[in-house]
């Protein structure tokens, strides 16, 4: 069953923490367990609010990633530029569609 985790999270540094996780993407291009899919959302109603939903195939390959010592990297590099703690949302993935 596919995975998704959700990171609720505020930040007036936006483009630093992109450059942060495209810098995380090139070093694990190829290898397998990664995420499968990602989506930023920006919160209209509060400016410096995001939610970053992240796919993985499986719970098991999203906590091998949370294992990897290079995603421990890019999360104390995404912690500084947070301005609070990020909230994280666990969820198994019942349906997804394309509404087109």
């Amino acid at each position: 069953m596919k995975f998704v985790q959700i990171i609720d999270f505020e930040t007036d540094r936006l483009e630093e923490m992109q450059q942060v996780i495209e810098e995380a993407g090139q070093r694990s291009a190829g290898r397998t367990g990664g995420p499968t899919h990602s989506m930023l959302l920006k919160d209209r109603d509060r400016p410096n609010r995001y939610l970053a939903l992240i796919e993985f195939a499986s719970f098991e390959e999203a906590m091998r990633n949370s294992d990897d010592p290079g995603t421990s990297r890019m999360a104390e590099r995404l912690d500084a530029l947070s301005l609070n703690e990020r909230v994280f949302t666990n969820g198994d993935l019942v349906d997804a569609r394309d509404l087109e």
